[in-house]
């Protein structure tokens, strides 16, 4: 027994150590400090190119709970330090982030950039983003006041608020094994609250108009930073792209269109600029097939293996990108 323990607890070590160097870091901003995290490749002094992460939704800090952390290293093998910030609200940073913007998101990574431009360690032609889901309607903001930025990483990136929200309400239910009428009843109700966002109705003119139990219903906070971003579309913004971008989809993502996004993206993305890259088989959080219909099969994976969470053309395909950046 005591061979087994031991045996597991040295794969646990094994597998959640990582070639890179993690430093804590704490940006002021007249918003409020933000804190992260900037990961370095290991044995060499620099100066680095960098890639600046951008989230998607939800309270994330900055390591996405340890899950950012293989591809962190995938750049580090490349030469390439990450930066990663903890959302507002979250870890050490101040504000909160469901009181946010897009436009508000994309500021808080603009001072994020500024902050490493002056980096001693970094390589301030070689800045890029990465970014996933959201992260579709923050990075062309970014893009547009930041058009020497080296490169652009996409991965499964949102188009439109609203098409983008019908198409993952859809696809959940069917996924449930929902009848068509049952799917037309929760579209139908999905309107009634579009359609207050649109009047921008109170939260208490929602509560009192869409018949919901206090667990079924949308928090009160919620309800606001959905009100501030329901209208994003990124879809013009595209064109404020300068540089490369490398678009990353999923065949089994049941939350963004890829098919759409990849045709939206064609249409407003300079050819010579843009690179996609469809993986069949993965989801929208680019994890490998035969773990991603598991939560528990997800989780221990994360927790003894992470570095074997993602589809096998994920990692490789943007250390193969990143390659392409010319170092000036």
């Amino acid at each position: 027994m005591l061979a087994i323990v031991a045996t597991a607890v040295a794969l646990f070590l094994v597998q959640n150590t990582f070639r890179f160097d993690e430093r804590q870091v704490s940006i002021e901003t007249p918003e409020g400090i933000l804190t992260g995290v900037l990961a370095l490749p290991e044995n060499s002094s620099g100066p680095f190119g960098l890639v600046v992460f951008v989230h998607g939704d939800g309270p994330t800090n900055a390591t996405y709970d340890d899950a950012y952390k293989p591809i962190w290293e995938a750049f580090a093998e490349e030469g390439y330090a990450s930066l990663s910030l903890d959302k507002r609200g979250i870890g050490g940073s101040e504000g909160k982030w469901l009181n946010q913007s897009m436009e508000d998101r994309a500021n808080d990574t603009r001072h994020a950039i500024e902050w490493a431009r002056a980096q001693p360690k970094i390589d301030a032609s070689r800045i890029g983003l990465w970014g996933a889901s959201q992260a579709g309607w923050v990075i062309p903001k970014i893009a547009r006041e930041e058009p020497d930025l080296a490169f652009h990483i996409l991965v499964a990136p949102a188009v439109n608020w609203i098409r983008q929200g019908q198409y993952n309400t859809r696809k959940e239910l069917e996924q449930s094994g929902a009848s068509e009428a049952e799917i037309a009843k929760v579209e139908q109700e999905d309107a009634v609250v579009l359609e207050l966002l649109k009047q921008r109705a109170t939260y208490e003119e929602y509560r009192e108009k869409v018949a919901l139990s206090d667990e079924e219903a949308i928090s009160q906070d919620r309800w606001t930073f959905i009100g501030k971003n329901f209208e994003s579309d990124s879809t013009d913004e595209l064109a404020n792209f300068k540089s490369p971008v490398y678009l990353v989809l999923g065949g089994k993502d049941i939350h963004v269109d890829s098919d759409d996004t990849e045709k939206v993206y064609r249409a407003r993305v300079p050819e010579s600029l843009l690179s996609v890259r469809r993986l069949p088989e993965a989801n929208h959080s680019m994890l490998k097939p035969q773990i991603a219909d598991s939560e528990l099969l997800t989780t221990a994976t994360a927790i003894f293996m992470p570095g074997k969470l993602f589809d096998q053309g994920y990692l490789s395909g943007m250390r193969t990108f990143l390659r392409t950046i010319p170092i000036q």
